[in-house]
């Protein structure tokens, strides 16, 4: 595994952290009837819809998140002569992000509720497409420490296209969970009564990788991580990373 399919990984990690935070994981059932329009017993009955509206949600938050992965790396790029210091300015951010998650301290602007509270969906399909753009943008009191680490990480990469591709990983690992959700909502209400006690430790999880990877940026031992990880990684499997 070399630096850039590490970063995916934690990407990836990240977004599913993400789904499985305090104030998002509560709120899928009733996003996923907002979305839908159905009832949660109306939605076993029809899955297609029921994925169809949750694949346009998907396809509306990612589309965000991807477009701030571009953002963040075109800045880095940007500041290219200052390189050292935005990775490890970077690294520093996304330190203090994992200590805001451990709860050491509060950030004013990220205890404030930014949610978007939407009455009514807008009608049709594109609908759900609008209410997962909606999210992306306003739902940052969970998911922001985590995106502002993500986003850290691909202000460090060469060019927008790996920070896309960082984002989009993001994305996946908050999206398959959801797309799961969606397809069999009785299961993962079931699931969600017995994983709600453990709801603490994952922002305490959170905290503690996005302190690792601060510090392996700063330290300028992401890379060489990657490495070491890559040599340990069998050759049958090298191909596919």
């Amino acid at each position: 595994m070399d630096g850039p399919n590490l970063g995916l990984a934690i990407a990836f990690l990240g977004g599913l952290l993400s789904f499985l935070s305090p104030c998002v994981l509560p709120m899928v059932p009733s996003y996923l009837g907002f979305v839908t329009g159905l009832t949660l017993d109306e939605m076993s009955g029809r899955r297609r819809l029921a994925m169809t509206h949750a694949i346009l949600f998907v396809l509306g938050f990612s589309a965000i998140f991807i477009l701030l992965g571009a953002s963040a790396t075109a800045l880095g790029r940007a500041l290219k002569y200052y390189e050292l210091w935005v990775t490890r300015i970077g690294g520093g951010l996304i330190i203090l992000f994992g200590l805001y998650m451990l709860g050491v301290f509060r950030l004013g602007f990220l205890a404030q509720e930014k949610r978007l509270h939407l009455q009514r969906k807008p009608i049709g399909f594109l609908g759900s497409v609008l209410v997962g753009m909606a999210f992306a943008a306003g739902w940052t009191p969970c998911i922001g420490p985590i995106l502002g680490g993500i986003l850290g990480l691909a202000a460090t990469e060469a060019d927008a296209s790996r920070g896309m591709l960082l984002l989009g990983a993001y994305s996946a690992g908050l999206a398959v969970p959801f797309l799961a959700a969606a397809w069999a909502v009785e299961s993962f209400l079931g699931w969600f009564q017995r994983f709600r006690k453990y709801l603490p430790w994952v922002q305490r999880i959170s905290g503690i990788l996005l302190i690792i990877v601060g510090l392996l940026l700063i330290s300028g031992q992401f890379t060489r991580l990657a490495g070491y990880l890559q040599g340990l990684t069998p050759d049958f499997l090298r191909k596919w990373l």
